[in-house]
């Protein structure tokens, strides 16, 4: 495997990463900014108003994407396990 090879399936991998989470680090961003400016509004400063509603909100996107998320890492790992399979020594 020359460099170039290694330096390809390591972008490959962050890409395959940012993939995955990103959806759940979005939602996770975004939820997190409505409930913080609704806090802002109303001046209630409950720590556990934050964190519910985002836990909601990833393990609904986790249940919705799920199958998805999976599909994408299975297929990543056959291509890396099928190209490790090809290496010449």
């Amino acid at each position: 495997m020359s460099i170039n090879e290694a330096i390809q399936w390591g972008q490959q991998a962050m890409w395959t990463i940012a993939l995955i989470s990103g959806p759940i680090l979005l939602i996770a961003l975004f939820v997190g900014m409505v409930v913080s400016i609704l806090q802002a509004v109303t001046q209630i400063h409950e720590m556990t108003l934050v964190f519910v509603p985002k836990i909601m909100a990833v393990f609904g996107l986790m249940v919705l994407l799920g199958p998805w998320m999976l599909d994408q890492a299975v297929h990543f790992g056959t291509r890396a396990f099928e190209a490790v399979a090809q290496v010449n020594e």
